[in-house]
């Protein structure tokens, strides 16, 4: 049996939980992996048989998508090319998070294509959503990578389909400590509009982790590093808090550790507004804006309001029961 697995590249989030998947999938057949985009900060630690451009949102510094670097950076006749060359009929199951190249070539050839993805979880109409309508927002959640079978994951688990967050063994098995210092990644700023704000809360120690930095440097109280989920992982698991975006890896694993969680949806990304609704109802601090939020900040870090959920670690059930599923052969016969 074999299996494509395909991953989104623009964010860090799908490579992250991709080194969880990857290693077990392939322990039941023989896996290829597929990846593309190009905002991706992380080296993962598995082959990667097809690196393609996809369709990457350009973040910019302003706090959100640059639509218009997006635009111009977008290589449609590339795709094109890709969804039409990719060999999608030669395997036997194709598993996708949320990624638009083997998506698009599965349904131009009528084969089935089972999502993965937190995404198909934002998706389900019981899911909390924010208070204005983003029809631009819902259609790329729709139609961005279309599939035949949708599975998710999200904060709670309440619906079919629907699962825990898949926390990285690195989170699971370690040791979790609390040093004065609080974790940040908000890629979607500048340096300096990070110090901006940060500075002005100078009693805190801020471990800024920059997707616009090259080199490890300090300005006051904030220390910048580029992005590296080795030093992050060690900075996260030692931090009172984190404040990031409103993704989705990152906060459920402050979570599942019971750190101090504050989020910052990135602007012009429903998929964030979706997760930062979600996190509010559980009683995470959401906050609407960076560059006027010093004060809510330091209020932050002096509560001592924390959300703690034990995930429970179902990723090896989810991949046999999906992979069993979705294919006329056991999984162990391959073994």
């Amino acid at each position: 049996m074999k299996i494509l697995y395909a991953i989104q590249g623009t964010g860090n989030g799908h490579l992250a939980r991709a080194t969880e998947i990857v290693p077990i999938l392939k322990s039941m057949a023989q896996t290829d992996v597929l990846v593309s985009g190009t905002q991706a900060d992380l080296n993962v630690p598995f082959q990667v048989d097809y690196k393609l451009s996809g369709m990457s949102f350009i973040i910019g510094k302003s706090g959100g998508v640059d639509l218009i670097k997006t635009a111009l950076k977008l290589p449609l006749s590339q795709l094109i090319k890709d969804i039409r060359k990719l060999p999608v009929e030669k395997y036997d199951l194709v598993i996708n998070d949320f990624e638009p190249v083997s998506a698009w070539a599965c349904w131009l050839r009528g084969k089935d294509c089972v999502g993965l993805s937190h995404q198909n979880a934002v998706l389900h109409p019981s899911a909390p959503k924010p208070n204005f309508n983003d029809i631009v927002g819902k259609l790329i959640l729709k139609y961005y990578a279309p599939v035949t079978y949708k599975y998710g994951f999200n904060f709670k688990p309440s619906f079919p389909n629907i699962f825990p967050p898949v926390i990285r063994g690195d989170i699971r098995n370690a040791e979790s400590t609390q040093k004065p210092h609080y974790t940040v990644y908000l890629p979607a700023y500048s340096d300096q509009q990070i110090l901006d704000v940060l500075s002005s809360i100078p009693d805190i120690e801020w471990q800024v982790f920059s997707k616009h930095s090259h080199t490890i440097y300090s300005a006051e109280n904030v220390h910048f590093q580029p992005v590296s989920l080795e030093k992050f992982t060690k900075s996260f698991l030692s931090c009172t808090g984190l404040l990031c975006t409103a993704g989705f890896e990152g906060p459920a694993e402050a979570i599942y550790l019971g750190k101090k969680l504050c989020v910052i949806p990135m602007k012009k990304q429903y998929e964030q507004y979706c997760n930062a609704a979600f996190l509010k109802s559980m009683g995470i601090r959401v906050l609407d804006r960076f560059s006027t939020s010093a004060k809510v900040l330091e209020e932050w870090t002096k509560s001592e309001d924390v959300l703690h959920v034990r995930y429970p670690d179902m990723t090896t059930q989810i991949l046999e029961n999906i992979v069993n599923k979705h294919c006329r052969e056991s999984i162990f016969s391959f073994a």
